[in-house]
């Protein structure tokens, strides 16, 4: 008999788990629809042509394809151009487009300029909206990484103004102060970046300049470096490039820094101008966590036009927990151009492991069941349905043990789901009119009417 299992790189969630997730969900949900956000929602699947080439060629790799139902072998024989050889990059990619024409998303913002290109005519712009969806990505697993894993997300589209930047990082101090999670909020800008490459010689290699920069925190300088030597990068202009991402000095002295290393690309001098408004803007709103400037954040996705955002926790080692930026003209590769946008996407099973790290999940969250009525059997039942039927109209969540087992099987039964309260209303509870309740954390036990049940229970 094969042993059940799950493909790597995706997990099964407990009810205990579930609770959890979605007290992340319902709090990114809450704060978002506090700035105006709309809800919507995509399909997991899209086409294939919806999918490829917006992601840069590192994420293409990434990109799960889906078979073509029925005989997808049908006509292969005519994939390949006379003389191709078989596995040649042009062949492989016409047997691709052959065999399939759909992928499961890759994130939500490309599926999203999809979705208000096709919606326009129904949508009032500015259109701000809010998605909470799974994503995948062919990915190799390990620790905080998954193929299968939830964002959130939300942006607002047909608006340049740098205001919506300063709001999405007031939203994003918002959660994570809302979570309980210590964050730092990196933040550059893709002008910047555009100025750096003009700068050091490169300015036709921004892709590959941003992709190697990318993995500076993963890889080290070293590798980084060798990486643009061998995406074509001079060596003058990988030296340049070198001295910059070594530059040492405080926030205060880097935009003087830059300055001066700008000073001859109009791009790089927007950027900076770009990026002391939007600093400037979201510090007005009192951010309790630190917003800082950091110029080796590149986000590697080609869609990127000017801000950049990126947030990591201070206190657990696991990658980005939420990043995202501005994208100039995304819905442009959908034939409407020109119609500027801006979002950020929470990572939320990051987001999950990090306050599992650190226990920041409250305590009675572990069941989504505050109380549980004792089965003492079908008379007494009876009573219990009626009590039960009045607290949760009440909206407290309550259980009857569906059968009348031994008390310790009922007890136990309460202990491992984490139900905080018993009620116990036997023959002589119900012959007093009261009913006992017991604190499972503590053991203390009061005698109730089953009127003051209700308020007693209340969270």
């Amino acid at each position: 008999m094969t042993r059940p299992s799950i493909p790597k790189g995706t997990r099964d969630f407990t009810p205990a788990e579930m609770v959890r997730r979605n007290y992340i969900f319902a709090t990114i949900r809450k704060i978002f629809e506090l700035f105006g956000y709309q809800p919507i929602e995509t399909p997991a699947l899209e086409n294939l042509s919806t999918l490829l080439g917006k992601y840069g060629e590192e994420g293409d790799k990434l990109l799960f394809k889906i078979l073509n139902s029925g005989n997808y072998l049908e006509g292969i024989q005519n994939a390949f151009p006379d003389g191709e050889e078989a596995f040649s990059p042009a062949s492989v990619k016409a047997l691709t487009l052959l065999i399939t024409e759909k992928g499961l998303r890759y994130d939500l913002t490309v599926p999203f300029a999809r979705f208000v290109v096709q919606h326009q005519h129904e949508l009032t712009f500015p259109f701000k909206r809010y998605q909470i969806q799974p994503v995948w990505r062919a990915d190799r697993p390990q620790k905080g990484r998954y193929r299968e894993f939830f964002q959130c997300d939300v942006d607002v589209i047909g608006s340049s103004s740098l205001l919506n930047e300063a709001e999405l990082i007031q939203i994003i101090d918002q959660v994570f102060l809302a979570l309980g999670i210590s964050v730092s909020i990196r933040v550059n800008n893709r002008k910047i970046l555009s100025g750096i490459a003009e700068a050091v010689g490169a300015s036709g290699q921004l892709t590959d300049l941003t992709t190697a920069m990318d993995k500076l925190d993963k890889v080290g300088l070293e590798k980084v470096l060798e990486e643009l030597l061998s995406r074509g990068l001079s060596p003058e202009s990988v030296e340049k490039t070198a001295a910059l991402l070594q530059w040492q000095g405080s926030q205060e002295e880097l935009p003087v820094m830059l300055t001066e290393f700008l000073r001859d690309s109009v791009t790089g001098q927007k950027g900076l101008q770009e990026m002391a408004e939007v600093t400037e803007m979201a510090k007005a709103c009192g951010l309790k966590n630190p917003l800082l400037f950091d110029l080796k954040l590149a986000r590697g996705l080609n869609y990127y036009t000017g801000t950049i955002l990126e947030v990591s926790s201070r206190d657990v080692e696991i990658g980005s927990i939420c990043g995202g930026g501005r994208y100039d003209d995304l819905t442009g590769i959908f034939g409407w151009e020109g119609v500027s946008g801006v979002g950020i996407s929470f990572g939320a099973d990051r987001i999950f492991d990090v306050m599992a790290a650190l226990n920041l999940f409250p305590e009675e969250m572990a069941s989504a069941t505050r109380a549980l009525f004792i089965n003492f059997g079908e008379k007494e039942v009876r009573h219990c349905i009626q009590w039960a039927s009045r607290l949760r109209d009440a909206g407290i969540s309550t259980e009857i043990y569906p059968d009348p087992a031994k008390l310790k099987k009922q007890m136990e039964y309460a202990h491992r789901k984490n139900i905080p309260y018993v009620i116990l209303a036997g023959e002589d509870e119900i012959r007093s009119g009261f009913v006992s309740l017991k604190k499972m954390k503590t053991g203390e036990q009061i005698n109730l009417s089953p009127d003051l049940l209700t308020d007693h229970l209340r969270p």
